[in-house]
């Protein structure tokens, strides 16, 4: 779907309506739906046929060498990831919106990610995507398959 917009220059009392965006016909119309901002991530998540957007982090060092939640020992230089709910063993495409790079990583831990975020990547994923230096980026996940593992264990 293409949306083309018009702007034009307005005096600073006059008020602009905000368009509304369209809802996808696959997505159910609730009107009492909690707003994305409510999410337990506390962050806007868009959600679509199993793609999701927002912000990944990353970690490694004092992490290196201790149990993920799905038993398997960390390893930084690994390509996996934490998610709040996806299952272990899930493929995930991680792509970095601010410069394009993608990486896969596979789903071995759990946890409560910090407000904002939507995953939290291994060192090794996070230098593929080149954001160790700011530590987030703006990401969309595209879940390639899903584990068979269920969401068990916490971190």
């Amino acid at each position: 779907m293409i949306i083309t917009l018009a702007t034009r220059t307005v005096q600073a009392d006059v008020r602009v309506p905000q368009l509304i965006a369209a809802v996808p016909p696959s997505v159910p119309a609730t009107p009492n739906a909690a707003p994305d901002s409510l999410t337990p991530q506390g962050t806007a998540v868009t959600r679509r046929k199993g793609l999701l957007k927002g912000l990944a982090s990353w970690y490694g060092g004092i992490f290196h060498g201790q149990k993920t939640a799905n038993g398997e020992t960390f390893d930084e230089n690994a390509m996996t990831a934490c998610h709040p709910t996806l299952p272990f063993g899930s493929l995930v495409r991680v792509v970095n919106t601010t410069n394009g790079r993608s990486v896969i990583v596979r789903i071995t831990d759990r946890g409560e990610l910090a407000k904002g975020r939507i995953i939290d990547l291994s060192k090794a994923a996070a230098e593929k995507l080149a954001m160790t230096r700011s530590g987030l980026a703006p990401v969309v996940l595209d879940v390639l398959s899903r584990g068979d593992k269920p969401n068990e264990g916490k971190h």
